[in-house]
């Protein structure tokens, strides 16, 4: 039988009551460890009492009650139901329970995207109406350039050492407060976060989700992964974004543990994954392609770790390529694997998912998730497509987002009647799976004819030298857009110009790529090319085709 909880808050509280001392987050720094030992291995016979810099953990009922210190010091300050408080830290133990604080304290929180540079911190506080900052030491020089230019801020609270004159400091403050629940009554349709559109296609829009989007984005991931208490889910991703907090929602449901990496390199990972004993990890793109290469050069060996718990791989936040995938199942074959679709506007992941029944179809973003409905639409955004078209993938469910934040207009845009969300991805339907073809945005039109660059991206990247690939549209006075690629090249290895093109001899020749620029592919946080930043780069006037030639290492 399905449990209700009138909140995402009464997860935590359960959890607390029926696991108060088991272990809830773990978080692990290997850059602290790494600054002064040359392998973990002499960290953990040698200096065990330096163990608190390197991993740290709390439990349930620990977490539980530094989330109820939070929301009771908001209380005390005069934050009622609906003010904003947003956070912006590096991920840290203390990231979920100031999260949860601000819930419990029937405020909405306002989680930031740590690369934002000042300005855009100073757009998103005025676009959310932030009534409050929690930041920390990162973030210091970048705050105190705009924070008296925000009159709204009632609070700046800052977590870390060193507290700057400009703030207060938040361990101290909260460490006076009550650690009892507030009497703070929530319900599934009260507001409770706003998080922002990625930018890759311009400013953000506040994207407002309620309490019933996060409980069901809970239901969502243990359906689909069929987490138990005894999982252990390695968390890397930032948590300011829904992809990783919204997979972690999986084991929160539970009661599962999970381990917070702050790191990428593939021998971090896999340490963590043999040491924490995880069963669990979402990658991106980069971070898989990444472990692969390391261990192919040899610069990793698997014998080395003990990952016999770990069960399942899955990926999301971007179009994952299926040459990506079988490489991986031919190292790891006993791991389960799943894709998984969603944007921040249906509360991150699994709007859509393969499912880990169907590695056959890799490739495919797969079928509806659980609890939503899936269509693809035409132009007017309402009328279905015929079997084969390609149209616009519309999502109906409950975790679709209330609104964007003041802004009616953009709501009206991609809210359709009857509750469909338009998420802006061209996508077609075969034999009951849906395969994503490109952002209605990133559509390029060359003398006449539509290219996807997904399609393309995706197939250059099954060539053994090229590392990452972003295909964009260029002007062209004859063509109106020719397709040019942007090629990464993987460490010691040489690609020239000549063997791309024969490479895509295989392609339709409307689909080959007309340039090939070799450098490297920005990607945001989330693993999503930043393909306006390519095109503002490499599209305008005296467009030089960088490193034409043969490139090593690119």
């Amino acid at each position: 039988m399905k449990e209700e909880f009138g909140s995402i808050a009464d997860i935590l509280e359960r959890n607390a009551a029926t696991w108060p001392d088991d272990v809830a987050l773990v978080e692990i720094n290997p850059q602290e460890y790494e600054s002064r030992h040359t392998t973990w291995r002499e960290y953990s016979l040698i200096e065990p009492s330096a163990a608190e810099a390197y991993r740290s953990e709390i439990t349930w009922r620990r977490f539980n009650e530094l989330s109820n210190r939070v929301a009771n010091f908001l209380l005390s300050r005069g934050f009622r139901k609906g003010d904003k408080v947003a956070i912006l830290l590096m991920n840290c133990l203390e990231w979920l329970p100031v999260y949860f604080g601000v819930l419990k304290a029937g405020c909405m929180a306002v989680p930031l995207n740590f690369r934002y540079t000042a300005d855009e911190i100073k757009y998103c506080l005025e676009l959310a109406d932030a009534d409050a900052l929690v930041f920390g030491p990162e973030f210091t020089g970048r705050v105190e350039q705009i924070v008296d230019r925000v009159p709204r801020l009632r609070a700046r609270l800052y977590i870390g050492d060193d507290c700057p004159t400009f703030a207060e400091n938040f361990r101290n403050l909260v460490s006076y407060c009550s650690s009892r629940t507030p009497a703070i009554p929530l319900t599934l349709e009260d507001e409770a976060a706003i998080y922002f559109s990625s930018g890759t296609t311009g400013f953000p829009k506040a994207i407002v989700l309620q309490h019933r989007c996060l409980v069901h984005s809970c239901r969502v991931e243990q359906n689909h992964h069929g987490q138990t208490k005894e999982d252990c889910f390695l968390c890397i991703p930032p948590l300011y974004h829904t992809g990783a907090k919204m997979h972690w929602f999986g084991s929160f449901l539970v009661g599962g543990r999970a381990v917070l990496l702050k790191g990428v390199k593939p021998e971090w990972i896999l340490r963590v994954v043999s040491e924490e004993r995880c069963s669990i990890v979402w990658l991106l793109v980069p971070w898989a392609q990444d472990i692969l290469d390391a261990i192919e050069s040899g610069a990793v060996k698997l014998e080395e770790y003990d990952l016999s718990r770990w069960r399942l791989m899955h990926i999301g936040a971007q179009p994952v390529p299926p040459s990506l995938i079988k490489r991986w199942k031919s190292v790891f074959p006993n791991h389960d694997y799943d894709t998984n679709y969603g944007l921040s506007e249906s509360t991150g992941p699994g709007a859509v998912h393969l499912g880990i029944e169907n590695i056959d179809h890799v490739g495919a973003i797969g079928v509806a998730g659980y609890g939503w409905e899936t269509k693809i639409v035409k132009s007017d955004g309402v009328t279905p497509v015929a079997p084969g078209e390609v149209g616009e993938l519309a999502l109906k469910g409950p975790g679709v987002l209330k609104e964007y934040y003041k802004n009616p207009k953009a709501t009206a845009e991609i809210l359709k009647e009857g509750g469909w969300l338009l998420t802006g991805d061209m996508a077609e339907e075969k034999d009951g799976f849906i395969y994503l073809v490109d952002r209605a945005k990133d559509v390029i039109i060359t003398g006449g004819e539509n290219i996807y660059p997904v399609q393309i991206e995706d197939f250059m990247r099954a060539h053994p030298a090229i590392k990452d690939v972003a295909v964009i549209g260029l002007p062209d006075e004859r063509l109106g857009e020719i397709a040019a690629a942007i090629v990464s090249v993987k460490d010691g290895m040489a690609l020239s110009e000549r063997e791309v093109n024969d490479f895509c001899l295989d392609l339709p020749r409307y689909k080959r790529p007309r340039k090939i620029i070799f450098a490297p592919v920005p990607r945001n946080p989330t693993g999503k090319i930043e393909k306006p930043k390519l095109r503002k780069l490499y599209g305008g006037e005296g467009l030089i085709a960088r490193q034409n030639g043969i490139t090593e290492g690119a």
